[in-house]
């Protein structure tokens, strides 16, 4: 996956989550912290991913947990993402 393909992914949850509405604490951490592991992807080079991997794939699956009901599109945009991500090999 090219990196601009990642900024852009990351660009599209941005707007997701600035349009996401009545949040609560604990949804408003997940977000801000998929957000910095989707980021933290962006600074590193193909060999480096390993490491924030798993933190991304977790704060993913919590998010998605959290948001299912209340908010169907993040989680559908967050499912996207995970999806292309894990196709993409990170």
């Amino acid at each position: 996956m090219e990196k601009n393909e990642l900024h852009d992914l990351l660009n599209q949850l941005h707007q997701e989550i600035k349009k996401t509405k009545e949040v609560d604490d604990k949804g408003l951490a997940l977000l801000r912290d998929l957000e910095a592991d989707i980021a933290a992807l962006l600074d590193r080079s193909d060999e480096t991913f390993e490491p924030v991997k798993s933190s991304v794939f977790k704060n993913m699956s919590d998010t998605i947990v959290h948001f299912e009901v209340t908010h169907p599109t993040l989680t559908d945009q967050v499912t996207k993402i995970s999806d292309i991500l894990s196709g993409a090999g990170i």
